[in-house]
Parts: structure tokens; sequence; C-alpha cells
């Protein structure tokens, strides 16, 4: 801690001599209870739950001025107890969330170089995946260029284990070698659209031998909408997937979703959707073809359902997902938020030894209070009524309950603003 607060006050120091500038220091504190009782996957017999605190604590700095902004966010992710009492030093240590630099070389042109959370659309394809307590970011170059109600983002990435003096095979597990994208939007009366392409790229390693080693990559285009008007908004998202995956398959998938809202007062909205993702008949690739989607860096948990029994970490090249969705929220009073949501899951694919696609259903409560400007309680309980296909999909056929809850503290107070 000696160490964060020495650098807050050289930052304070340094940055303001420039009058011209701002500088700004924020902090989170977000410890979160989980009970965890079939949480992601099917609740197997002779086993206890869990419960655990968990504890994301950020101090971010921002500087800015007329062609330059800089960010910092120092991150600690930590489990309580995870390390004993008087311990020298921590599980994880500090580390370094995002550093990001954004030079604007002319009015409607930007680049953004560094560490850095990537946030499109809806989230679906690119997240920050703020749910999770370590998040989500990148690091990546992105060339940024904006004028009236267009933007076009173009992103490059490429990653290495270290500085190397020879080769370049990458062998960090469950990361992209290479990366570029890029994302066009334009926003019109009601209407706002955007154009994504993903060009992905996985390191191939063959472990007796080194000369087959190469990247593979797939691709991914797709579009979303979203048209608002008076009380009614439509969203709509379309993907598809091609190219080849790290196994050296043929890629060939898809994922479509429709979703309507209405806000009925004030204080009631609700709303009605379906996702389909594509998915392997009997859950793996055959003959050289993989039809699974990938959604790769979205904020999946925000999807189908908040247990994550689905694409968080899970169900890779399987059997694909049909969700179809109804969600209410009310704002119970100025402070005071209750979301409900229910989910429909079936198989997008065959199950293997099962003639049916059902998988079963999920219901979402999360309850928010805004208790003042930077501090927030959420709270939530959700239940899984698994199908026998769902017995199926995760090989556990114990038939117990299904359920999670959590309580989280959202604290964000601004620490130092020279403005």
């Amino acid at each position: 801690m000696r160490f964060v607060k020495e650098l807050v006050l050289a930052g304070i120091m340094l940055f303001s001599l420039s009058a011209a500038a701002q500088f700004k220091v924020d902090a989170e504190i977000r410890p979160r209870f989980e009970y965890r009782h079939g949480f992601k996957t099917l609740f197997p017999n002779d086993t206890d739950p869990a419960a655990f605190v968990s504890q994301r604590t950020r101090l971010k700095f921002n500087y800015k001025n007329d062609y330059l902004e800089a960010f910092v966010s120092l991150q600690d992710v930590r489990v309580w107890g995870d390390v004993k009492q008087l311990n020298i030093a921590d599980k994880n240590g500090v580390g370094i969330h995002q550093a990001w630099v954004n030079l604007t070389l002319d009015p409607t042109f930007s680049i953004k170089l560094g560490r850095q959370e990537i946030v499109y659309d809806d989230s679906r394809i690119f997240g920050n995946v703020d749910w999770a307590t370590q998040g989500r970011s990148h690091d990546i170059a992105v060339f940024k260029y904006k004028k009236n109600n267009f933007r076009t983002d173009v992103g490059f990435a490429f990653n290495q284990d270290g500085e190397n003096l020879v080769n370049t095979t990458y062998t960090v597990p469950n990361n992209y070698k290479a990366m570029q994208y890029a994302w066009l939007h334009n926003d019109w009366n009601n209407l706002g659209a955007s154009f994504l392409f993903l060009n992905n790229g996985l390191q191939y390693i063959d472990e007796q031998n080194s000369e087959n080693n190469e990247v593979r990559y797939s691709q991914t285009v797709g579009t979303h909408l979203k048209y608002n008007k008076n009380k009614f908004s439509l969203l709509g998202n379309a993907y598809y997937q091609f190219g080849k995956d790290k196994m050296n398959n043929d890629l060939s998938a898809y994922l479509v979703g429709l979703e309507t809202n209405y806000k009925w007062t004030q204080k009631v909205k609700t709303g009605l959707g379906v996702e389909l993702q594509s998915g392997n008949d009997n859950g793996a690739p055959s003959n050289g073809e993989n039809k699974a989607f990938t959604p790769f860096y979205g904020t999946n948990h925000k999807f189908n359902g908040l247990m994550d029994y689905f694409y968080v970490g899970n169900h890779a090249n399987n059997v694909g997902l049909l969700d179809l969705y109804l969600k209410a929220n009310f704002k119970l009073n100025t402070k005071s938020n209750l979301l409900i949501a229910f989910h429909n899951f079936s198989a997008a694919a065959e199950l293997e030894g099962y003639d049916k696609k059902d998988l079963g259903n999920e219901i979402d409560l999360v309850y928010a209070y805004k208790f003042k400007k930077d501090v927030i309680f959420k709270a939530g309980y959700s239940q899984m009524f698994a199908s026998e296909g769902m017995e199926v999909l995760k090989g556990n056929f114990d038939g117990n309950t299904n359920n999670w809850g959590w309580v989280m503290v959202v604290i964000k107070p601004t620490l130092f603003t020279s403005k």
C-alpha cells in the first residue's frame, strides 16, 4: 500500500502542474459473496456447496489534455482468506488491468495504444466482462476515426511470451496470438447499425514436430442493429464464422438474435427475445467440420442465463444453443429496481444418445439499491430447472437442486480531481 500511496501523490504533483490538463483519481472496491449449488454445471451427489467472498480493488488514474489522454487502472483480485495472515506476499498481487494512451492526431482521428478494455455494441463479441472479478482487457493498438454520427475502429494485436531472440511460437494458454478487427458504426434518427469483421489467430503447437507449429485463423463477420422509437426498442444480431479452428477443422457457424423491449410506464419495462447459436451434432466437430459458433471475447455472462451454463469457460465446440427468454425490469422507487428473467434452453444440434433437444429452464432475480451516488448494493438469486437433455449434456443424472445466490456492494469514490 505504501507504493500505491506514493504513486498517487506523485501523480497528483506531476499532472497538476499543467493548468490546461485534467487529472482524476478514482477507486473501486467490490466485494461479493456467492453461494454455489449447481453454478455452471449440475450439482453432483456427495459434495458440499461452495461459498466464498471475492473482491476486486481498483485504483484508476486518468489524465487528459487537448491532444492526449492517458489512463492506468491498477487491480488487485482476491478471495478473502486465500493467503494467511502476516503473509509476506499476496497470492495474485497487484496487476495492471488497463494502461493505455489515446493520442489525438486531428479532430477526427486518434490512436489508442496499450492494455485496454474493448467494448462494442451490446458486448456480444467484444466486452469487458465486468461481472468477472478480474475483468477482460487486451494488449492492442486501435486506430479510431469519428466524424459526425459515423465511427470506425481498426485494431491490431500481436501477442508473445516475452522478448525472445528466436522463434515466435506462442505458448500462453487460452489466448489468441494475433488478432485484427474492424468495427464500423453509424447512428441515424432512430436506428444505430454496426458492422464487425474479426480475424482471430490461435497458435497450434504440434508436440511431436515443431515444424508443424502454425497460427490458424478464423473469421467472424456480422452486424448489430438497434432501433428505438418512443417506448419501443428492437435489437438484432447476426454473425457468421468461417476459416479454421485451432484443430484445423473447417469452420462454418452462425449466431442470430432478436430482442424487443417495451417501456409500459416509467416504472415497468419488459423484453422478449430469442438467440440461436449453431452447434455440432453429438457435441463435437466431425469429418473435419466445426459448426459450433464461438462468441469469443464478449461479456457472455450477460447472455443465456446468469448461472453461466453456456459459453462462460464452457460449451465451446458443443451442441450450440437456442435461448428463448422473457425479462421484466421494475423500478421500485428512485433508488432501487428489480430484474426478473426467464430462459428456456434447447440444443441447436443433436444430443448424443437423446432424441430430444430440450435442456431446461432458468429463472434469474437481481435486485439493486443505490445507497449513494458512488455506493450500490446488489443481490441475486438464480435457479436452474434442468431437463433430461441437460443431464445428458453435462453427464450428471443425480437429480439435485441447482441454484445460486450472491450479494455484492460496489463502491466507486472519486479520490481526487483537478477540475
